[in-house]
C-alpha cells in the first residue's frame, strides 16, 4: 500500500454470537487492511460471517474486541450517530435483493442519499442524471423499481451506492438474485466504475467469475481471513 493509510484495517478483531449447542465464532483476532482503491472479494461457505463482517466494517455491529478504521477513523469509538453519519458520507452499498425503495421513482431513489446529506437543486438533477448514463438507464428517472427487470433493478442500486462519492463500496452477493449472463454484466458494470472512480470495494460472493474481478480474494473461515489464490483466467 506504498506507505498509505489503508482504507479498512482490522486489528485483532473477534465477534460471534450464541447459537443452539454453543457460540459461533466469526473472526478470531483478525487482522486485515484494505488500501484505497483496492478491490477484495469475500469468500467463504454459507454461514462463515461474511455477511457479518460487511456490517462490522460499516459500524452497523461492533466487534467484541480490536480495533477496526475506515479511512483512518476507528469506528469502534464512536457513537451510534457517528458511526451512522460515517455511513451516510463514506459508504456505499449494494445488496443481493437492491433495496430500493418502491414508492419512489429511480432518480427518487437516487436522490435520496445526495438529500440525506443536504444535497439538492439542479447540482443533485445532474448527478442523478450523470449516473444514471453511467449504468445505460439514462431516461429511466421517472420509471418505478416494480417496471424494471432485476438486472436494470441492481443497475439503479449500483448507481445510488456511487452517487454520493464514498469512499468505501461494499457489496453483498450482488449478483445472487440474477440469472448468470445477467450477473456477469452487473459485476463488469461494478468493477468498472469502482475502478473509473477510484473507489476501495469489498465484495462478498459465492462466485468465481465475480470474484475473479478483484485484485484480491480472502478466504473466511474458522474466524481467519485466508488469502485465495486467484482462480483462472476465463477461456
Amino acid at each position: 500500500m506504498n506507505g498509505a493509510e489503508p482504507m479498512v484495517r482490522l486489528q485483532g478483531v473477534s465477534h460471534g454470537y450464541p447459537e443452539p449447542g454453543g457460540w459461533h465464532r466469526v473472526l478470531e483476532d483478525a487482522a486485515l487492511e484494505i488500501g484505497a482503491g483496492e478491490a477484495v472479494a469475500l469468500v467463504g461457505r454459507s454461514g462463515s460471517g461474511k455477511s457479518t463482517l460487511l456490517n462490522l466494517i460499516s459500524g452497523i455491529d461492533r466487534p467484541q474486541a480490536g480495533s477496526l478504521q475506515v479511512g483512518g477513523i476507528d469506528i469502534t469509538t464512536l457513537s451510534e450517530r457517528e458511526r451512522t453519519l460515517l455511513r451516510r458520507r463514506r459508504i456505499g452499498f449494494v445488496f443481493q435483493f437492491f433495496n430500493l425503495l418502491p414508492t419512489l421513482t429511480v432518480a427518487e431513489n437516487l436522490r435520496l442519499p445526495l438529500q440525506l446529506l443536504g444535497r439538492g437543486g439542479r447540482a443533485a438533477d445532474r448527478a442523478v442524471a450523470d449516473m444514471l448514463a453511467a449504468v445505460d438507464l439514462a431516461g429511466y428517472g421517472d420509471r418505478f423499481p416494480d417496471t424494471l427487470s432485476g438486472g436494470e433493478q441492481q443497475r439503479v442500486a449500483v448507481a445510488r451506492a456511487l452517487i454520493h462519492e464514498p469512499d468505501l463500496i461494499l457489496a453483498d452477493e450482488p449478483t445472487g438474485n440474477l440469472d448468470p449472463t445477467t450477473g456477469n454484466r452487473v459485476a463488469e458494470l461494478l468493477d468498472q466504475l469502482v475502478r473509473q472512480f477510484g473507489k476501495t470495494l469489498i465484495l462478498v460472493t459465492h462466485s468465481p467469475d465475480l470474484a475473479r474481478h478483484a485484485d484480491r480474494i480472502l478466504r473466511l473461515q474458522q474466524g481467519r481471513l485466508v488469502p485465495e489464490p486467484a482462480p483462472p483466467a476465463a477461456p
